[in-house]
């Protein structure tokens, strides 16, 4: 079975680097040619140092060439670049299966990635994989499992094929929009965690807050018209708990800087230099839940600690006067 993965980044070569030891084709696709000639030459990708990609896996600007005989397609792009990859991808992808792996909601628009792809591909036949597993897990091979979201059968079962074996697992669910939704509010929740952990705060604290938003978490799900038990999957929980206290997390990373007083200037680097797609999803968020009966204040302290004129202090003092 051949596999086209469109993104070179960490997670779609880590992802690849998965299907590739369970036997099957994989072609990895970056519009960038120095991307793909230094992969291509070296087998190293920057942005995943640690790992060789295998001699077997193929990497290419040419989108033809990437998904020509794929079985489906997987999507590993940044969330705010998949509306362009996908609408110059539409005419050789449009009758493939597509699996999610990016995770977030597109600015302005406010849609999730299988939105995204329903509009412009013109179908439902969508599966989202999320979980706990930062990509450098995944490459090495530990143990990981990951919610697989997915209407179609035979599609669930290309994706189990292409991915499940000793260390990899994937746990079956329907929800497709919960799992979009934690997927990307973490993000956003991971920042704030990363700020109370900058704060020298205490475990105690940190459990409450992450408590705390599990129930908002919920909230949100079944207002956007998701299963509040997604909460509990491996794309719920499990994602939020590796997300909001490890410091590979490039959001939990970006509020550390915040909570730990760094310089605007420290904090205005990482932000240019990095990719925090919990900044993305915040200035989303409000719009996205507006006229949804669904209150999310913790939100708008966040956005008001980066952007505006509260402090990191704020949030602990929200904590204890939150209903």
């Amino acid at each position: 079975m051949k596999v086209c993965v469109l993104g070179c980044g960490a997670y779609g070569s880590a992802l690849g680097s998965v299907i590739d030891k369970n036997g099957h084709e994989v072609v990895l696709w970056t519009s960038f040619e120095e991307e793909a000639k230094e992969l291509w030459e070296t087998r190293i990708s920057p942005k995943l140092p640690e790992i060789i990609l295998p001699e077997s896996i193929k990497v290419t600007t040419d989108l033809k060439e990437a998904s020509e005989g794929a079985a489906f397609v997987l999507v590993a792009v940044p969330t705010a670049f998949v509306t362009e990859v996908l609408t110059k991808a539409k005419q050789y992808i449009k009758d493939k299966p597509i699996c999610i792996a990016s995770k977030g909601i597109e600015q302005n628009s406010c849609l999730f990635v299988n939105d995204i792809v329903e509009n412009i591909l013109g179908t439902d036949n969508i599966a989202v994989i999320s979980g706990p597993s930062f990509a450098i897990d995944v490459a090495n091979e530990v143990p990981v499992g990951l919610t697989l979201a997915c209407l179609h059968k035979k599609t669930t079962d290309l994706v189990i094929e292409a991915f499940c074996n000793e260390h990899f697992k994937l746990r079956l669910a329907s929800d497709i929009i919960g799992t979009e939704i934690c997927g990307a509010i973490k993000n956003v929740v991971a920042i704030a965690s990363g700020i109370l952990h900058g704060m020298q705060m205490p475990e105690s604290t940190i459990a409450m807050f992450i408590n705390e938003s599990i129930h908002d978490i919920k909230a949100l799900i079944k207002g956007l018209g998701g299963d509040g038990s997604t909460i509990s999957s491996f794309a719920g929980f499990g994602d939020l708990l590796l997300t909001s206290t490890s410091p590979k997390s490039r959001n939990y990373s970006f509020g550390y800087l915040i909570g730990s007083g760094a310089s605007k200037q420290e904090i205005e680097d990482y932000i240019k230099n990095t990719t925090i797609e919990g900044l993305y999803t915040l200035k989303s968020i409000d719009q996205l839940i507006e006229g949804k009966n669904v209150e999310m204040p913790i939100i708008q302290l966040i956005d008001d600690i980066i952007y505006g004129d509260k402090c990191p202090e704020d949030l602990v003092k929200f904590l204890i006067e939150k209903p």
